[in-house]
């Protein structure tokens, strides 16, 4: 046996153990709370939790923490040993089932929006058993909710958790209407691609604005970037791939389903690419791949940079979202049918993400916003913020043929109506990709493409369930009351098709033309995060949310005004990094390298010579230093004129329209200046250094 048939899952309490640690009736009634979402009785939980505590000991724990994703970019734990005081003075380990299933975290802490207060502490985990506790370093971690002693989900789990369950209800009904008594559940699957790059540890600790923001503030153009295409699917550097290989093992203990790994475009860019899974489950795996991934890299003398845009003038990157939706009997709703009742179940599935993306581009727009992402949409290989569907040029003229009641000259004249076999055969790879598309369908799936790097994948998937719930609703709620079923299926196919349209477009997402014609078109156009966030409580959204009990106005106002904040703090963070490295670092470098060049030049001309090219080159150094010192010293004006208040929106405004553009000016000089100081005067490490030298 190999190390992955040895190795895979052996640090996760999965199905497997499970059956095998469980009494039968045990994890039969485990398995009806994992399938059905029944209640979990409490005497089951005690049986569980002991299981899981003997098996986890043997693996070599000794606490256990509530594995949760508070509303920031982290995931958070609270380590507790199982150990228990005896009479003798020793102590046994224990771990009851009301521990399993409930634990209790500080709730003023971590970001609220306003849910609670500063005195306002109590919170609690509850155990979410569809997602697999397993081992981390000695620490049974226990995936668990988090929410609020009034019940508001303060987390990006309890809120993707309500929308699969909103997507259940009304997909089933749907399947229903066709039929498919069989099929009792739906769930939304996802897999999400991990791009990321990999720079020398030891070049990274002399770069404030890598630890402090996460992305290069400063800095030059190298004089090569990925203008060759040679590093992308390139032969993989030998300490690359030594990280690489750990990577792969430490996931596979933790039962992530990583198979691809490959360089990405730029230089040092990589990407890591897992087998789809339930969401919530992918959602907690990639939580927990971005973890490893930086655990790994250090063991190598690496950083792994997470950031959406951590070079400028190269890639940034993104998390490429594939979602679909599959039954419990096995079946892909997104998959297209052979019969004509397939056809049209397929057809309906697909026009009902057509209308959920239409109707509520905003909120896709919102979930995926955050400050990193702003630099990285619309530039290089990033989609544009505006958000279209590509579903490529075989399925659109099927789509159009069938709108217009007309034949579909593929091999043959199909006749598009209901009862008619509607498609033609239809194979996976029917047309090509577009790689500028933020919304594609790829086969079989849609591919998300906007959702930034480093951030968690539940906001998104959020979304998608639950304006994809809303369509299915609408769906439902017309063809349970229709008289002739078939009739009526296919005037609302139609119907939907002919009313958006709109969004769908094949075409390159990256030109000026597209984005006119967007606007003709009348989509919405959310160009930054200040622009997107206060999407999530318009009314249409908020009423949305309510009715399919995912989100109520509090929590999604406390989620806007979470983001707006971050956003506000971030980009002070940045200007502030910024300020320190330009006086401290920059402007001491600059000035005893123009000293240095004064003083030859003097040199010169005292022995007779003629130093032209010295003074030109002063003379450029004299300028640019002033405009960097200007630069400066307006942004620390601008700084220090925040306004006060309790208003996120206000500052966050702020902070892009007048902030944001002072840092840019400053770097803009700073990276003029770069080009002309002497390598050995600079005070960090240079592009072509982070890029070229692992």
């Amino acid at each position: 046996m190999g190390f992955v048939d040895e190795n895979f899952g052996i640090n996760v309490f999965n199905d497997s153990v499970m059956r095998q640690r469980l009494p039968k009736e045990t994890y039969r009634a485990l398995h009806k709370t994992i399938d059905d979402g029944r209640r979990l009785d409490p005497q089951v939980a005690s049986v569980v939790a002991n299981a899981m505590k003997d098996w986890a000991i043997e693996r070599g724990a000794t606490h256990y923490t509530h594995w949760f994703q508070p509303l920031n970019s982290v995931t958070a734990e609270k380590h507790d040993a199982f150990i228990s005081p005896a009479q003798d003075g020793k102590v046994i380990q224990e771990f009851s089932g009301k521990e399993l299933v409930r634990g209790e975290a500080d709730a003023s802490s971590l970001p609220s929006g306003g849910l609670r207060s500063t005195f306002e502490a109590r919170g609690y985990t509850a155990w979410d058993p569809t997602s697999y506790a397993f081992i981390k370093e000695h620490i049974l971690c226990i995936p668990t909710a988090y929410c609020s002693y009034g019940g508001e989900a303060l987390d990006k789990k309890t809120p993707l958790l309500r929308s699969m369950e909103a997507l259940n209800k009304q997909a089933v009904r749907i399947l229903k209407l066709f039929g498919r008594l069989d099929a009792t559940r739906v769930t939304p699957t996802v897999g999400p691609e991990q791009e990321y790059f990999l720079v020398d540890k030891t070049l990274y600790d002399r770069r404030s604005d890598l630890i402090f923001a996460g992305r290069t503030l400063f800095g030059a153009p190298a004089p090569k970037g990925q203008e060759l295409g040679d590093h992308f699917f390139g032969t993989i550097k030998t300490r690359v791939q030594a990280f690489m290989t750990e990577l792969n093992e430490e996931l596979w203990k933790v039962g992530v389903l990583a198979k691809t790994e490959h360089n990405e475009t730029a230089p040092s860019q990589h990407e890591m690419a897992p087998i789809f899974s339930i969401a919530n489950v992918a959602c907690d795996h990639n939580q927990l791949t971005m973890e490893i991934m930086k655990k790994v890299a250090r063991r190598h003398g690496l950083h792994c940079l997470l950031s959406e845009k951590p070079f400028a003038g190269i890639n940034g990157s993104g998390k490429h979202n594939n979602w679909s939706m599959f039954t419990n009997t096995g079946y892909n709703l997104l998959e297209p049918g052979d019969s004509p009742h397939e056809s049209a179940q397929f057809l309906l599935f697909l026009t009902s993400v057509i209308k959920a993306v239409d109707d509520y581009q905003d909120l896709l727009r919102a979930s995926v916003a955050s400050a990193g992402n702003d630099h990285r949409l619309g530039g290089c290989e990033a989609p544009p913020a505006i958000i279209s569907i590509f579903l490529g040029d075989e399925l659109t003229e099927i789509l159009e043929a069938l709108e217009a009641g007309s034949h579909y000259d593929s091999r043959e004249k199909i006749d598009m109506t209901i009862g008619v076999h509607m498609l033609p055969k239809f194979p996976k790879d029917a047309t090509d990709r577009n790689r500028t598309s933020p919304f594609a369908f790829t086969g079989n799936k849609f591919e998300f493409r906007s959702l930034g790097s480093s951030a968690s994948i539940s906001a998104a998937n959020v979304v998608l369930n639950t304006i994809v719930a809303e369509s299915l609703r609408q769906f439902a709620d017309e063809l349970e009351q229709a008289e002739d079923f078939r009739s009526a299926l296919h005037d609302l196919i139609v119907r939907t098709i002919h009313e958006h349209k709109r969004i769908i477009f094949n075409g390159n997402n990256y030109t000026d033309e597209w984005v006119k014609e967007a606007e003709n078109r009348g989509l919405c156009r959310l160009d930054s995060t200040v622009d997107a966030l206060p999407c999530y409580t318009a009314e249409k959204n908020i009423r949305l949310f309510e009715t399919h009990k995912v989100l109520s106005e509090s929590e999604l106002r406390s989620r806007r005004d979470i983001g707006l904040d971050s956003y506000a703090k971030l980009t002070a963070i940045e200007a502030r990094t910024m300020i320190m490295m330009a006086r401290r670092q920059i402007l001491p470098a600059v000035i005893r390298f123009t000293g240095d060049i004064a003083t030859a030049s003097r040199s010169i001309r005292d022995a007779g010579g003629d130093f032209a090219s010295g003074s030109e080159l002063l003379n450029t150094l004299c300028s640019t230093t002033d405009q960097l010192s200007s630069d400066l010293q307006l942004l620390e004006v601008k700084l220090a004129a925040v306004p006060d208040g309790d208003d996120p929106l206000a500052a966050a405004r702020y902070m892009h329209d007048e902030i944001m553009p002072a840092m840019d000016n400053l770097r803009r000089s700073a990276d003029a200046l770069e080009l002309y100081t002497d390598r050995s005067y600079w005070p960090f490490p240079t592009y072509d250094e982070l890029l070229f030298s692992v």
